[in-house]
């Protein structure tokens, strides 16, 4: 009897695949584990394994497995399942949501290896000019791999050379698997144990009488010992004996000292011994019981606490009971920049209990925290997350938090799966059965929609901690002042007083302002010329710190122009501004004053974030300048003044959730004022003090901003009303682009005549050369969401197998906010 596995492999492929196992390997294989398969004609991947069965495949003959690579599961059954509604819900192949789901260690890479054959006579003048090359070379390094080949050659086709050597016996080909995971080793050594007893030791002293560092380096190695029964690392011998490596392996090699290796974690921290016990204040203390009453009658929670309210206390609280019971509890956070800080304040509670993961972590790192996750080993109770920790193979959940849970930052845009991890982590919790919480001072629409129509449970909790005020709001017309001349730069005198009076009392300002680099256009005012990107329809941002102009969708950059690429003209300005000329005009106006700033520029490296956070904690920073990063929870206790420097460009944005995004950010960044005992200030500058939304946030009226977008929504077939579905075409032919977006449309109108939305180009059309264009579905909260895909999926089967549009890429996007 013959036996099959399916296999997902990490592809965009709409189908698993089938192979063929032996009966042994059958017994031996569970869902989850991996294996190595071969594809195509020369490939090699690395497969999960969905099912063992004895179906065999009707299309095509099933090929054997190259090898097994587990012992045991690295994807739980859970996780089978979730990804499985993750490719259904966002339209996706599975194999997409398996390459974002697996840390890329666990996915095996094949390279082809080219080799000299042994024993192998060649006459040299056989050779074509690249077949020699490519001999030359291989004898001088003992194999080469197809990259390394082409480079040599210069060309993309190397297989026929390659073959003709083949067909000549001069070369072999070997498929060849790379284990990417290396565990982190450190380097031990230890006296030898024919040196236990006292007279062989002090031989030893003695022959050592000649050579004074190696006899230093053994009474190091005793005291050090004397001081600590654990093993004693190689580099902490090196540093405390002044002596270098060279010495202490000149003993290693006397066989005076062993050495050895034993493995260890990569990601560590710094914990401080504390037995903080945590008490909560009255509305705390009722938030806390009416949220627990609510998430052990099943439901999904929404906690809607104004900011500096102490929600962070309540899901602490939360968490101890969770851990108490032996669960996991996952945190899902939106932003990399929360967790430096939140781990310190959790790890004061929770110990080494405490891990974290996100995209900055090496490749290394993520797969020693994966694997902990799946063992559920101690150290892996209560995750703290970016987005992509929803994906980690949880063996006892009992809890998901997701705070800031209104953030757009939890949803995936490229590439796919193009998944929303609040939405994704209320069906992983369901999956579960684990309890999950949202929290948020300004949730967004979907989530209070659904907490007023009794699908969440609401809890409120609207005072601040220690009964501090609400941040007092002020809004500063920007057109009247600059019609009375009161603006230095980009300040109102209204705003620089009160940095100067907040500065002068020994307290810090943050300012906000959503674009980074110094100026987005640069301008001729002679021709009215502005340098564009040549790869996008952008114009090149003006960056002061590095002197050039740079595009920030494709990376474009080019150095400052000294006169008009056009007219020739020197004369040259700038229009708008972003955080690095907030910093520069600060500079000019407060010498005085220690100025950072918090951008995707200064943020770059692994700790950018930290290094900043806890400068600006430490007061080694009076002003911090930044954009979106600083407006997501962060908790400084010393800021009493917040100033937005221009609400404006928030408002004026073209998408449909523009004033509800708005409101959000301007009041989370208010937020950061004033959070211990004074009072905060927050100024608004504006060119509209009156619009609706700048009005609403200076009042704190959340409802009233709700009630408004509401109605909005329901008149124009907006979420939460309507769900939407976005199809983008993409190809670096214009023409194409246009008649591939034609005919989907077209096809689309057919069934669902008016709620199809385009095509049409978005506001930047073409990014790296590039032609984009949009068509929006919109689908009636009556229609069944399946059959709708479905019959999308069947319009895009059609389209994929017109020849002329191999060339257009489609990719679909659900619920695209």
């Amino acid at each position: 009897m013959s036996f099959y596995i399916n296999v997902i492999l990490p592809l965009p492929l709409e189908k698993q695949f089938t192979y063929e196992v032996s009966p042994q390997e059958a017994d031996f294989l569970k869902a989850g584990m991996r294996v190595a398969v071969p594809f195509g004609k020369t490939k090699i991947y690395t497969g999960i394994v969905a099912s063992v069965h004895e179906n065999a495949p009707e299309r095509y003959e099933a090929k054997p497995i190259e090898q097994i690579l587990d012992e045991s599961p690295v994807v739980t059954a859970h996780q089978l399942k979730f990804w499985n509604w993750l490719s259904g819900y966002y339209m996706c192949a599975e194999g997409e949501v398996l390459k974002a789901a697996l840390p890329s260690g666990f996915l095996l890479e094949s390279e082809t290896l080219v080799q000299l054959s042994p024993d192998q006579e060649i006459d040299e003048s056989v050779l074509t000019d690249e077949e020699y090359l490519i001999y030359e070379a291989l004898q001088k390094q003992s194999s080469l791999k197809i990259q390394e080949i082409m480079q040599l050659l210069d060309k993309k086709t190397v297989l026929p050379v390659i073959n003709k050597l083949v067909s000549k016996n001069l070369v072999v080909v070997n498929q060849e698997l790379f284990e990417q995971y290396k565990p982190k080793l450190i380097r031990y050594v230890k006296l030898d144990q024919k040196f236990d007893s006292e007279e062989e030791m002090q031989r030893l002293l003695d022959d050592l009488s000649n050579a004074p560092k190696q006899r230093d380096i053994i009474l190091t190695w005793f005291q050090l010992q004397s001081k600590s029964k654990k093993p004693l690392e190689l580099k902490v011998l090196s540093k405390v004996s002044g002596a270098s490596s060279a010495t202490i392996k000149a003993l290693i090699d006397k066989k005076i000292f062993s050495e050895y290796f034993l493995k260890t974690d990569r990601v560590k921290f710094d914990i401080e011994e504390s037995n903080k016990l945590l008490t909560l204040n009255e509305w705390q203390e009722a938030a806390f019981k009416e949220v627990d009453i609510n998430l052990d009658s099943g439901e999904v929670c929404l906690l809607h606490g104004v900011t500096s309210s102490g929600k962070t206390e309540i899901y602490i609280k939360l968490i101890e009971a969770v851990i108490a019971k032996g669960e996991q509890v996952l945190y899902l956070l939106p932003e990399i920049a929360l967790t430096s800080q939140l781990v310190q304040r959790l790890q004061t509670y929770f110990g080494e209990q405490v891990l974290v993961y996100h995209s900055k972590y090496s490749v290394n790192e993520r797969m020693e925290i994966y694997n902990h996750v799946l063992q559920s080993n101690e150290k892996a109770k209560v995750i703290l997350g970016a987005r992509s920790s929803i994906f980690l193979p949880f063996q006892n959940l009992g809890l998901i938090v997701v705070d800031e849970e209104h953030e757009s930052t939890f949803k995936q845009y490229d590439p796919a799966p193009r998944y929303n991890a609040r939405d994704a982590a209320v069906v992983l919790a369901n999956f579960q059965q684990a309890k999950i919480l949202l929290g948020s001072a300004t949730p967004s629409l979907e989530s209070y929609y659904n907490s007023t129509h009794n699908k969440y449970t609401k809890v409120s909790l609207d005072r601040r901690f220690g009964d501090v005020l609400m941040p007092e709001i002020e809004i500063v017309d920007i057109k009247e002042k600059y019609r009375k001349k009161q603006m230095t730069g980009h300040f109102s005198d209204r705003l620089l007083e009160e940095i100067k009076i907040t500065l002068k009392e020994g307290e810090q300002v943050i300012l906000f302002q959503n674009r980074r680099g110094f100026s987005p256009i640069l301008e001729c005012t002679t021709c009215g010329h502005s340098p564009q990107c040549p790869n996008c329809d952008v114009s090149l941002t003006f960056h002061n710190n590095s002197k050039q102009l740079r595009c920030h969708y494709c990376g474009y950059h080019i150095a400052m122009q000294k006169k008009c690429m056009a007219c020739d003209s020197p004369d040259l300005t700038t229009k708008g501004f972003g955080t690095e000329q907030i910093e520069t005009e600060l500079k000019a106006l407060l010498p005085e004053a220690k100025i950072g700033r918090m951008d995707l520029d200064t943020t770059r490296g692994k700790h950018g974030h930290q290094k900043i956070i806890t400068a600006f904690e430490q007061e080694t920073i009076d002003i911090l300048v930044g954009t979106q990063m600083l407006t997501k929870g962060l908790d400084f206790r010393n800021v009493r003044l917040v100033g937005i420097l221009n609400a404006d460009n928030l408002l004026n944005f073209p998408d449909f959730r523009a004033h509800e995004r708005s409101f959000q950010l301007m009041l989370q960044v208010a937020g950061r004022a004033g959070r211990t005992l004074k009072r905060g200030k927050v100024l608004i500058q504006t060119y509209n003090p009156y619009h609706k939304i700048v009005q609403q946030v200076s009042v704190n009226d959340y409802e009233g901003m709700y009630k408004e977008q509401l109605e909005e929504r329901y008149n124009y077939k907006y979420p939460p009303y309507y769900k939407l579905i976005k199809l983008t075409l993409k190809s670096r032919d214009y023409s194409k682009t246009n008649d591939a977006a034609d005919w989907v449309a077209r096809a689309l109108q057919n069934v669902f005549r008016e709620n199809v939305l385009g095509p049409e180009f978005p506001p930047v059309a073409r990014i790296r050369n590039e032609y984009y264009k949009n068509i929006l579905i919109k689908i009636p909260p009556q229609q069944s969401l399946r059959k709708t895909k479905g019959y999308i999926n069947k319009i895009l089967t059609s389209f994929r197998s017109i020849g002329g549009w191999r060339s257009v890429r489609l990719i679909i996007n659900v619920d695209p906010y």
